[in-house]
């Protein structure tokens, strides 16, 4: 059967300039009939552990085969590598920087490339500020065309890939410690526990001095008040209801908190 190979974008350029729309022509040049999807183009500037939380909590909803290519690269131009990496079900393309390490938490890559081949390049020459249109977009468009990922680059050892530095979970037999992951545009504060670690049970949050309820839906607390619940992501997240957390709270990224385990 006739595969439409399917890839995806993932930035914080916005859409403001005219950065998305030149890699959508440079991808459409090397192959016309690529499907582009934009995953998000609204990531805050240089943000690379909100891109590591979308593109982690968004690659498995996509067909076998699609290419993911994410541009977040505060250090373009820089020491930083640029790879390609092969997965059972799909291929990532980016700055070596932690923003693939949340999708390398959850799954094993079959291959990794430091993209080193100019031929699969727009350029020889790249532009030290634009790796997204002149390096990552075309190496995603051969790769949907099916070329093979060696042909690419030099192999790298997996293990040599940057981690992003954010806390890990630690648990007791009555409590679970955990930290906040990402903060989305609503104000939720999206914990990195998951919800599989709290079915079952009757549980609270403690965090930033405020203990919060556990509750299955935003119907169970009145306009304004704190909620801690599972979101569709499958995460544990603080939320107000009608409101910001994050603004009624003033946390981010890397605070702390701690789930109290009832029975």
């Amino acid at each position: 059967m006739f595969r439409i190979p399917v890839l995806t974008l993932l930035t914080d350029f916005g859409l403001q300039d005219g950065y998305v729309g030149v890699m959508k022509g440079v991808i459409l040049q090397i192959d016309p009939t690529i499907q582009i999807i934009d995953l998000t183009h609204q990531i805050p500037p240089q943000d690379i552990a909100a891109a590591r939380f979308n593109l982690m909590n968004a690659y498995s909803y996509f067909p076998k085969g699609t290419v993911h290519v994410a541009v977040v690269d505060p250090g373009v131009g820089g020491s930083r590598r640029a790879i390609a990496v092969e997965l059972e079900q799909c291929f990532l393309v980016g700055p070596d920087n932690g923003l693939f390490s949340g999708v390398l938490s959850q799954v094993a890559p079959k291959a990794v490339v430091e993209l080193t081949n100019s031929l699969y390049w727009r350029t020889s020459k790249p532009s030290s500020t634009f790796h997204g249109r002149d390096i990552f977009a075309p190496v995603g468009a051969h790769l949907a065309q099916g070329v093979a990922l060696s042909e690419l680059g030099r192999g790298l050892n997996p293990k040599s890939l940057v981690q992003l530095p954010l806390a890990t979970c630690s648990r007791t037999e009555d409590r679970i410690r955990g930290c906040i992951q990402y903060i989305d545009r609503f104000g939720n504060l999206v914990t990195n526990i998951s919800g599989g670690d709290i079915s079952g049970k009757r549980w609270s949050v403690e965090i930033a001095q405020s203990r919060i309820a556990g509750r299955y839906t935003y119907g169970e607390v009145a306009s304004g008040e704190l909620l801690a619940l599972v979101g569709s992501h499958g995460w544990l997240e603080i939320a107000l209801n009608r409101g910001s957390a994050q603004a009624q709270l003033n946390l981010r990224v890397g605070d702390r908190l701690m789930v109290l385990l009832d029975g």
